[in-house]
């Protein structure tokens, strides 16, 4: 379990972060797991990549205003670099992770 000061952490440092916000019951976000297992294939060590269940974490799904799920967003020294909401192709998370790669 991810808490607010982990998280933070997490998100702070150099390394770009994808955090995929999600729930066990969203039929969408289970279509994200293996794009995801993909994207850190592709990835390696480049980035992190983080899934956060919205039902065991809500504090850190509204702290960023995390409306659906699935919910990526992609953290580079605590700041929001990029954000989306759905299913979203393993390529395009890819592009966006090597622009601050």
């Amino acid at each position: 379990m991810t808490t607010n000061s982990t998280f933070g952490q997490i998100i702070s440092g150099s390394k770009p972060v994808l955090v995929d916000f999600f729930a066990e019951w969203c039929g969408p976000c289970k279509m994200m797991a293996p794009i995801l297992k993909d994207l850190k294939v592709a990835i390696g060590e480049n980035a992190i990549i983080l899934k956060i269940d919205i039902d065991k974490n809500p504090q850190v799904a509204r702290s960023y205003n995390v409306q659906g799920v699935p919910t990526l967003i992609i953290f580079q020294d605590g700041l929001v670099k990029w954000r989306q909401s759905g299913v979203v192709p393993a390529k395009n998370l890819q592009k966006e992770l090597e622009k601050l790669g």
